[in-house]
Parts: structure tokens; sequence; C-alpha cells
């Protein structure tokens, strides 16, 4: 997951579920400045004091991101979501990447990494079927049916307002 963010020392991540801590962890060491988003309190922890200073831990609605932060080169949610939330496609750059893995009913679990242009944000998956934990959201849920098509064919296109998934 985390080579597909195609990550650069000095980028802007955003973080969508910070669970123990590990993979902002590994952002910050790679000369990210993080912003992760946790949402209940009691769960964030605290950054390793050394890299305290490039991670910032929020609490918060996972679908809302950090408005106040953004924009972001990055965002990667390891969690899984069938929808792009539109905050997500809003408070990523021009030319940013989200990666996350998808839940939708056309292939669940595919690893997507999306490109954001003019705000719509526009890839397909990048490796084989990846393990994935529910998102946790108000208007989440994970279907899991059986893939509608081959892995590599797998589109996704999503801006504020829609989202539409094929297989070319």
């Amino acid at each position: 997951m985390l080579d597909a963010l195609d990550l650069k020392p000095g980028m802007s991540v955003l973080e969508i579920g910070t669970g123990t801590g590990q993979t902002a962890t590994r952002l910050a060491e790679a000369g990210a400045r993080v912003t992760t988003v946790e949402p209940t309190l009691d769960l964030a922890p605290t950054p390793p004091p050394a890299l305290a200073a490039r991670i910032t831990v929020i609490t918060g609605d996972a679908e809302k991101g950090a408005p106040d932060q953004a924009p972001f080169d990055r965002v990667v949610s390891p969690a899984g979501t069938h929808k792009i939330p539109p905050a997500w496609i809003e408070q990523t750059k021009e030319g940013g990447r989200i990666v996350v893995p998808y839940t939708g009913p056309e292939y669940p679990g595919a690893l997507l990494a999306l490109s954001v242009t003019k705000g719509t944000a526009t890839g397909g998956a990048t490796t084989d079927k990846t393990t994935v934990r529910p998102r946790r959201g108000k208007h989440q849920k994970s279907p899991r049916p059986t893939p509608a098509g081959p892995l590599n064919r797998l589109h996704l296109t999503a801006t504020p307002t829609s989202q539409t998934v094929s297989f070319t």
C-alpha cells in the first residue's frame, strides 16, 4: 500500500484511520508530514517522540478528512471503502494521489491508486487482491460479493458528486 503512494520526502499525507500508528510512523520515517484521523480519542496513539513534529493526530469523522490541514499530496486509508468520500477528493492537491482498498461489489479487496486532476479522482487496481478491514463511518457498509471481472481491468472515477466503476 505504501509503495502505491509514490511518496517523496516533504509531501503532506492524510491518513484515514490511525489505528496503532504504525502507518503514520512509517510515512513520517519516509520524510512525509502526516495528518492522521482517528474517530475515537481513546484509540488515537501518541506519535513516537522522534517523529512527533512530523505527525499530527486528530479525532473526527474519517469521511470528512482533515479540512483544516488540507490540501494533501497523498491520501491513504488502510481501511477499505466502496465509495470515495467527497472530502478526500476535495482535500487532495491537483496531481495528488488517493490509495485505498476497494470494498465495492465489482471487486472487493482491490487496492486502488487514484490520481486527482481537476476535482476528479481516476485510476484502477494496483496489485492483486488485498486483505482489507472495513472503514468505520456512518455511511459505510462492506458488501462481499464475487468479483465482476478481472482485477487489472478495474477502473474507478470519482468526483465529489458521483462515482463510476467499470472494467476497461
